[in-house]
């Protein structure tokens, strides 16, 4: 293994809300929208349960 292999970060795959799609291939935004679906029920599961903890607390003081 020679020293630029390890000088190399593995860059994770991201999107930035606006940015220009013009450039990029099919295959590419593929991988773009299904990262923008998995953050999306991420989300979703956070406010999911973000929203029990409060619906907990407000029957807690009734």
């Amino acid at each position: 293994m020679s020293m630029l292999d390890d000088d190399r970060s593995v860059k994770k795959p991201a999107h930035e809300i606006g940015s220009d799609l013009s450039l990029l291939s099919v295959d590419e935004l593929s991988v773009r929208i299904d990262l923008l679906r998995a953050e999306i029920e991420r989300l979703e599961s956070e406010k999911a349960r973000k929203g029990a903890s409060r619906s907990a607390a407000e029957s807690l003081f009734r």
